[in-house]
């Protein structure tokens, strides 16, 4: 049954493809910018993946003003608003933003606070409560096949002070552009490869069956269930492997416009939750909770989750499926996944694996029930509840 009224927003330039990097200049230019700031961390920079960002801009005569090299996995409140210091002190006119999600969300937040024209990021907290403000051009360089930041209209940024994940949304953190570049994902370990991959994975899952799923949202979401099913343990096994590595970048993209488009549920609430209180990497919790969230919401999303199965495992194995049994198939794929993703690279499948103290789990419990991803999941969670999926995680 089709919404009586949905939003469908994406206004990212997708450069995708070989020699995609090539063509950043030439859109910072597009763009009238002279004097670009690039945002990196500092294991992009020490291994030397910036480089290649680096000498595509000097070849055409595009230096960056400035470089921040400086941006934690877990960035926060207080860094975004010392880079946006940065930028006025260095009289920027841009910014680039090489690397996963933690510095893709950093360059959102700093692009906010500068076109807001303020100080602090967190005196315009809110959920699409700003207009659009000085355009400050930006274009992103990801560096991992996951986050699906490049083309989503929220940042997640952590508060110093409270330690909980904030979520900023507005149409106007999107970038400008992205480039998607199979080479700038080919030196990606093996297990970032695979949790990356299942963040994307649980983006397009919760994009396509979540309350606010549109036919639009499910179209790119499908679309990215099918190729990362297809490609995520190639990557893994096989990092080299350059056709492998563009499948995921584009799936990460396509499960990032999806659930921008449609908002994410109970898998990020508890998984903001886990980063928040516990330092969980996103990825690995969100691999960590994808099946254990979807058993939780099987009564009231059964019918959603059949509809994936024919993405998950071919169209041929989900027709032989009885009917009234692939919505627990597609659990079921979405778990074997995860463990054949372990067996191939180690990745964590229990929080217990993760370093999570099972004491944590109320605490945990009590801050994913205020998180605002919660509103869309197809079935309400109170505290209990989500210390009962935690349980079955751990």
């Amino acid at each position: 049954m089709l919404p009586p009224y949905f939003e469908f927003q994406n206004s990212v330039k997708l450069l995708c493809g070989e020699l995609s990097l090539e063509r950043l200049a030439n859109e910072l230019q597009q763009q009238g910018a002279k004097a670009p700031m690039l945002l990196t961390d500092a294991v992009l920079y020490k291994l030397g993946t910036v480089d290649a960002v680096l000498s595509s801009m000097e070849t055409e005569g595009c230096r960056p003003a400035c470089i921040f090299t400086d941006i934690p996995v877990d960035s926060s409140l207080r860094v975004v608003n010392s880079i946006a210091a940065l930028y006025r002190r260095n009289q920027c006119d841009s910014l680039v933003a090489v690397g996963g999600g933690s510095v893709i969300d950093t360059a959102k937040g700093v692009r906010l606070v500068l076109s807001q024209n303020t100080d602090d990021i967190l005196s315009i907290s809110g959920v699409e409560n700003l207009s659009r403000g000085t355009h400050i051009p930006f274009i992103v360089v990801p560096t991992t096949a996951g986050t699906g930041s490049e083309c989503t209209g929220v940042a997640v940024i952590r508060n110093d002070e409270t330690g909980v994940k904030m979520e900023f949304l507005s149409p106007f953190v999107q970038p400008d552009a992205a480039v998607i570049d199979p080479r700038m994902t080919t030196g990606l370990p093996p297990k970032a490869t695979a949790s990356t991959g299942m963040d994307a994975l649980c983006h397009a899952v919760e994009a396509c069956t979540c309350l606010q799923a549109n036919p639009l949202s499910q179209a790119y979401g499908m679309a990215a269930i099918r190729m990362i099913a297809d490609n995520i343990v190639q990557a893994t096994r096989k990092g080299s492997d350059k056709q492998a590595r563009f499948a995921m970048a584009l799936a990460s993209t396509m499960a990032g416009i999806a659930f921008s488009n449609s908002m994410v549920g109970a898998v990020h609430a508890i998984g903001h939750a886990l980063g928040g209180v516990c330092h969980v990497p996103h990825a690995v919790a969100m691999t960590i909770l994808l099946p254990h969230v979807m058993r939780y919401n099987l009564s009231h999303a059964a019918a959603s989750y059949a509809g994936l199965l024919p993405a998950l495992v071919g169209d041929e194995a989900a027709l032989n499926t009885p009917a009234d049994k692939r919505a627990e198939a597609a659990i079921e794929a979405i778990a074997r996944l995860g463990r054949e993703l372990h067996d191939a690279c180690g990745l964590p499948l229990t929080l217990e694996a993760a370093g999570v103290p099972k004491e944590s789990l109320a605490q945990v419990a009590a801050v994913a029930v205020n998180d605002g991803a919660l509103i869309v999941n197809p079935r309400a969670a109170d505290e209990q509840q989500v210390i009962s999926i935690l349980n079955a995680a751990f």
